[in-house]
């Protein structure tokens, strides 16, 4: 995983993210998920940076369930109604390659310290 296309990424991630959460209707539903999905999802981008040679794989794992939160949250916004599954679609998509990516460094790394 080459860090600086990965840090653009992420960061690209965060403000699809928030920008698909503007279009969102005015609704107590609708502000909580957003809320918490930009919260995650601006979290993985955050963690990547702030992480450390020697705390990469914490850092990794919680980039980890970041991902996996952020798609719970757009799974609910698609079955909720708010958004259609369209409009999320490459959000969900690069979510998911992230998380893949995240996986994969995850298994090398913990290969390494065997």
């Amino acid at each position: 995983m080459d860090e600086k296309i990965f840090k653009e990424r992420t960061k690209k991630l965060a403000v699809a993210i928030i920008k698909q959460t503007d279009t969102l209707p005015n609704s107590r539903s609708a502000d909580t998920i957003a809320r918490q999905i930009i919260r995650s999802g601006s979290s993985i981008g955050a963690n990547y940076r702030a992480a450390s040679t020697a705390d990469m794989i914490n850092k990794l794992k919680i980039i980890e369930e970041e991902s996996d939160e952020t798609l719970y949250w757009l799974e609910l916004l698609v079955e909720t109604g708010l958004v259609s599954k369209e409009k999320v679609q490459d959000i969900y998509k690069e979510t998911n390659e992230i998380l893949a990516m995240t996986v994969v460094s995850l298994k090398t790394l913990r290969n390494r310290k065997s």
